[in-house]
This record gives structure tokens, sequence and C-alpha cells, in this order.
């Protein structure tokens, strides 16, 4: 990130989410949210086809540790009345990548050219929302402290498929003290909207990543020799996915560029998709 980013990053944390949707949605800013909106539940974002609809909310109901579903829009639609004040998802995530036929082509701030009827936006919960808690109760966060975007693998656990979807388990990696490990297992479980507890800690390469230093997306993090990594279930699953879909587009967020929504994230189970 910049200077001005992160300048700009740390004015946003002072804000609500609505308030740093306007922003995004403006133009002034394009960053990471890790850290921004919190007590508030943040979201993954997968926009469809309509004939692919069906088969992705299988995919979601199938696998649910990596797509829990948060909202669903209707064809058309680019509003999510249930996550928050006048969201519009062609404008209000701050970085979109585009897939053609399974493969990445474009990543964009702004998708309303994009946009058309045929079109349905899921929103998954996201493991930043669970983060605030880990905070508040002692376990730092290297990638918050160091204003990076979470890193990310793809492993060798398969999801289940639904139709044409299908691929690895993608995870986020944050390291903690043993005893800190613990604690966020405990922490985390009470955010199932948000990924819930880890799915792994330990030797990466028994979840079939081979070198922990070179992420398939975020930046790197550090791991003490105190410490061992810890793995959650994450979000970017669906873009590993479509690689074997390979529909016609695809358009998603860009890893670490999430939608900020007015759901706390200890209200979570008041929603309805």
């Amino acid at each position: 990130m910049t200077e001005d980013g992160l300048l700009r990053f740390r004015q946003l944390k002072s804000l609500s989410p609505a308030a740093v949707r306007q922003e995004i949605r403006q133009g002034n800013y394009q960053g990471q949210t890790a850290g921004l909106g919190f007590g508030h539940l943040q979201g993954n974002v997968a926009i469809v086809p309509s004939d692919y609809a069906l088969d992705f909310f299988r995919f979601c109901q199938r696998n649910p540790k990596p797509c829990p579903l948060i909202g669903v829009t209707d064809a058309g639609s680019a509003e999510l009345p249930g996550l928050g004040s006048k969201v519009d998802i062609r404008t209000d995530v701050p970085a979109y990548n585009i897939y053609r036929d399974g493969q990445l082509s474009d990543q964009v701030t702004d998708i309303t050219d994009l946009w058309s009827d045929d079109l349905v936006a899921f929103v998954l919960g996201c493991s930043f929302s669970f983060e605030e808690a880990l905070i508040s109760d002692g376990i730092a966060l290297r990638h918050i402290d160091e204003d990076k975007t979470v890193p990310m693998y793809k492993t060798n656990i398969n999801t289940t498929e639904a139709g044409s979807f299908a691929g690895p388990l993608v995870v986020s990696m944050r390291p903690m003290s043993h005893s800190d490990a613990i604690r966020a297992v405990k922490i985390t479980e009470r955010f199932p909207h948000a990924h819930g507890s880890p799915v792994f800690m330990g030797d990466p390469s028994k979840i079939g990543i081979g070198d922990i230093s070179s992420p398939d997306w975020g930046e790197p993090t550090a791991i003490e020799e105190d410490e061992v990594p810890v793995f959650w279930a994450c979000g970017v699953t669906p873009q590993a996915a479509i690689e074997q879909a390979k529909l016609p587009l695809f358009i998603s967020h860009a890893p670490g560029h999430m939608l900020l929504t007015d759901v706390k994230s200890s209200d979570t189970g008041q929603l309805k998709v």
C-alpha cells in the first residue's frame, strides 16, 4: 500500500460501514478492507449469470465453511437491502476481479458497465469479521498490524461439487502462539457466518501448501519460531472453483477487498438469505 493509501486507510477506520461504502463508491478508496468497519460483517462477492445461479447456491449449501451465504440478489438487481442501506453491488467493493471462460481477464473498481439483467450476486461471510473479536481478546493479528492483505492459499482439500462448480478449498492464514491459537478456536466458532473455527493448524504441507512464504493471494506474513500457522476456510474458494467451471463471465471481489455491510457481527443469527 502506498503512503497516501495507508493514510487514507487509517482515516477510514473511524467511519461507519455505510460511510466507507460511500467513499469506495466515489472512487476515493480502492484498498483492502481488513480492519475497516470493525464490529460489522464483511462479505466476499461472487456474481454469476442466472443460468449458473442455482448450481452456485447449491455449492454454497454444500460447502458452508468456505461459502457461508449471507446475501443474494434477484436476477438483475444490484441491491442487497438486508445487508445495508443503499448497498450497490456494482460500485461498493474496492476492487473486482473479472473472469471470462475461467481465466482472470481484468481487475476494475466499478462494474456498472458490465452489469446486466442476467446477473445474480451472492455475498459470502468473510473471516475479517471475527478479527475484532480476536483483537479484543488480546490476540494480535500481524497482517492488520502491518497493514497487509491476509495471505491465502489453495489446499489439497476438495470442496463438495455442485453442477459445474468444484475445486480446492482456499484458506487464509494467521500466525499465532499455541495458546492464542487455542483461544482463537473458541472465539471464532461463535461466528459461523464468517467461516467459524479454523479448519487446520500446524504444518502447511499437510494440507498441500508447499511454500508458506508464497501465498496464492494476499501478502506473505512472517511466522516466528514460537508461533503456529492457523488456517481458516476462505471465501476466495469460489474463485478457485471457476477455473473448472469456465463460466463465460464470473465477477468476484479482488482478494482482500470486501463488501462492508451494516450487519453487526454479533447479529448474524438474524440474517435471512
